[in-house]
């Protein structure tokens, strides 16, 4: 399993010199630096450790200028950790870009889903208001029957008011259309967990067993621009 962290720019959309519609995701992912190399013998587990982003060295206690002075780079904002089944080549202090992964990947990428706060049932889980004409009662949006009289309580997992969103969300199997090694940006198929500029964690498909597509061929303005003239 490979990775990499970056943040999500927003969506946009590519074309196949096919004439075929791609909805992509950009997501920014600057090279993340290894910090840590874990492995069977140390650790009892084969790993690396990656920071994302730079912070400042006042915002940093002691500890963590420590551990990424071995890799002699600057307090990372964003640690991660990501697993490896067989050792790999990545020594502590190199960098991880996004020529890691390539163009047809099957990935899986998690990020924190949109927070919306302490919301109603009706944006929570689209429950419908009652009627505003007569027989609705005073209050239109409240939840509804909280459950028959016997037992006399509320049964558990009752849908009710509550926070709703910012939580951590996977979505698998999706796929690389472009790597971009100069802009360091990714753009992969679909939408992805979180609002823009969110942190993503960009890794490996667990469930599509290595599974490579045909990598798709994008048409390119720039080209045309430079036909053009």
């Amino acid at each position: 399993m490979k990775g990499i962290l970056g943040r999500k720019i927003g969506m946009t959309q590519v074309f196949t010199t096919d004439g075929r519609l791609v909805p992509v995701t950009v997501v920014e992912a600057t090279p993340n630096v290894v910090l840590q190399k874990k492995t069977t013998e140390t650790d009892g587990y084969n790993a690396i450790q990656v920071g994302f982003e730079d912070k400042r060295e006042k915002l940093a206690n002691k500890p963590e200028l420590g551990h990424v002075a071995k890799a002699n780079t600057a307090p990372k904002r964003f640690i991660k950790e990501f697993r490896y089944d067989e050792m790999m080549s990545y020594e502590v202090g190199q960098e991880v870009k996004v020529d890691e992964f390539a163009a047809g990947e099957i990935v899986d990428v998690q990020g924190t889903s949109k927070g919306h706060g302490y919301t109603g049932t009706i944006k929570r889980f689209g429950y419908q208001r009652t009627p505003m004409a007569h027989g609705g009662g005073p209050n239109h949006r409240h939840a509804g029957s909280m459950g028959p009289i016997a037992p006399n309580r509320i049964a558990p997992g009752k849908k009710l008011p509550g926070q709703y969103g910012h939580v951590t969300r996977t979505v698998q199997n999706l796929e690389i259309v472009a790597v971009d090694p100069e802009r360091n940006v990714l753009l992969i198929s679909g939408s992805v967990p979180g609002p823009k500029k969110g942190l993503v964690v960009v890794h490996s498909a667990v469930k599509a067993n290595g599974k490579v597509n045909e990598a798709k061929t994008l048409v390119s303005y720039a080209k045309a621009a430079d036909a053009a003239e």
